[in-house]
């Protein structure tokens, strides 16, 4: 079998890469992250335009009909960038939920016993059942009724408001597949963790060359290169991990990459700060943004324990 990414999934990404440093560049997040702003719903639209959302509906349906290996790669590309909003959820229910394949409507998603991230822009809201495996259930419900009792908790990532809701009493319909959608889920967040992986170990390895202590640069001292060396290592396993969770849509490889993807995304997101020093804990430096989304994300889908639950539970 072939892992390698065919010459249109290369060029998928490469676009999507494009799209997103044109609309969310560096100088765009860092004005997002000091005007507070949350969901940019021109950008929404714009990724709605471009088959985002609508990635692996069928052409039929008004979709482009590629598959989840695709989808990891898109998700990829956003964990680079940093751009905020409830994606993965959107992405998720293209089709069941009007308008969410066309970027019209910001889909955010209730996990039993999670904060809701991003509930006060969110147009509807997809409510996953408790559990994981295929008799967990998804429904769709009215999502102002959820906002008229949430209150707004403090989140960690300045990208991501959170709100603490109470169980919602379901007034749309249950969508099929529940278990799969959470599963998919997991997966998702894990390309995102890959893509922020990536991206710190890009940052370190910049930086190490650039910074000089010594009259050299600090990327040529031992120390330093066995942080580098190790990021590209973390990096690399998840996304192994995670491109052939990715083909099989199988639950328990997709909890292997979720663990593997939140540890390379955080520990990656620590060492590129310890890298870049002093400047590394300056709010103008972006790698604390990345360290908090990383933080964040990591309880959001798949927990830790709860994938830890999984492959336990597949060793029996």
């Amino acid at each position: 079998m072939d892992f390698q990414l065919s010459d249109d999934q290369r060029a998928l990404r490469a676009g999507v890469r494009e799209l997103l440093a044109g609309r969310f560049g560096r100088d765009r997040m860092r004005a997002a992250l000091d005007e507070g702003t949350g969901v940019d719903r021109a950008l929404w639209r714009e990724l709605g335009e471009a088959g985002f959302f609508a990635l692996r509906l069928p052409e039929a349906e008004g979709g482009v009909g590629l598959g989840l290996p695709e989808s990891v790669l898109l998700f990829e590309e956003v964990g680079r960038s940093l751009l905020p909003g409830p994606l993965i959820a959107t992405h998720l229910a293209a089709g069941p939920v009007k308008g969410a394949a066309q970027g019209g409507t910001v889909v955010a998603v209730l996990d039993p016993g999670q904060p809701v991230a991003h509930l006060g822009e969110a147009d509807a809201l997809l409510v996953l059942g408790p559990g994981y495996g295929p008799r967990a259930s998804a429904a769709s419900v009215d999502v102002t009724r959820v906002r008229g009792d949430a209150t707004p908790v403090r989140s960690i990532d300045p990208f991501t408001p959170l709100w603490r809701a109470g169980d919602p009493e379901e007034t749309g319909e249950r969508l099929p597949g529940g278990g799969r959608l959470r599963d998919e889920g997991a997966l998702l967040a894990a390309a995102e963790q890959l893509g922020s992986a990536a991206r710190t170990t890009e940052m370190a390895v910049q930086h190490a060359g650039e910074r000089e202590q010594f009259g050299s640069p600090i990327g040529s001292f031992q120390a330093v290169k066995h942080l580098c060396a190790g990021m590209l290592v973390r990096a690399e396993l998840a996304r192994c991990a995670v491109y052939a969770a990715a083909v099989t849509a199988d639950p328990v490889e997709i909890a292997g990459a979720k663990l593997l993807a939140d540890d390379a995304a955080v520990r990656n997101a620590r060492d590129c700060l310890q890298v870049h020093g002093g400047m590394g804990f300056t709010w103008e430096a972006d790698v604390h943004l990345h360290l908090k989304r990383a933080w964040l994300r990591s309880g959001q889908w798949l927990t830790a324990a709860a994938a830890e639950e999984v492959l336990a539970g597949d060793l029996c």
